[in-house]
């Protein structure tokens, strides 16, 4: 009975052990939006994106208004508007395109709120080789946010 008793609580202890759960990563500065995930589809010269985006919307005074496709050159190649904010969605996903890019072109998906600007927390990749998480410099390419087209409003 003794053995049984050990067998049971080493199993008990190693089930514990590998069961246990990693602390998520934070965005450090949770007045930004992150982008958390990003599905490409389509051909040659005509891609579409899904981009996921984790954001603190509290309504039209602060929501992520849009995310974009960035060139490795820092051309700004295509921007998705967000005509509205996403309080009780979250994280949530939109699509967008047509992007005149070939599947081997890396380029780079950030997302922007309307009260503090670039999120730092980006994709980056190809069609071809898929995307993963980056962390930008907080003064990366910041001047594109005058770069039309911008949001004309927030509809809720």
């Amino acid at each position: 009975m003794k053995m049984i008793l050990s067998i049971f609580f080493s199993i008990s202890i190693f089930l514990c052990a590998c069961t246990s759960k990693e602390e998520p990563i934070n965005n450090e500065n949770d007045e930004l939006a992150a982008i958390v995930s990003v599905v490409s589809s389509g051909t040659e010269s005509a891609f579409s994106f899904s981009v996921g985006i984790s954001s603190p919307d509290t309504g039209c005074n602060q929501y992520a208004d849009w995310w974009e496709v960035i060139a490795e050159d820092g051309t700004l190649l295509y921007r998705r508007i967000l005509d509205h904010s996403h309080v009780n969605e979250q994280p949530f996903v939109r699509s967008g395109g047509t992007i005149n890019i070939t599947s081997t072109q890396n380029v780079i998906i950030r997302a922007h709120m309307n009260t503090s600007g670039y999120g730092v927390l980006a994709f980056t990749g190809s069609v071809d080789a898929g995307f993963k998480a980056i962390t930008l410099d907080e003064d990366f390419l910041q001047n594109l946010a005058n770069e039309a087209p911008l949001p004309t409003g927030c509809a809720f």
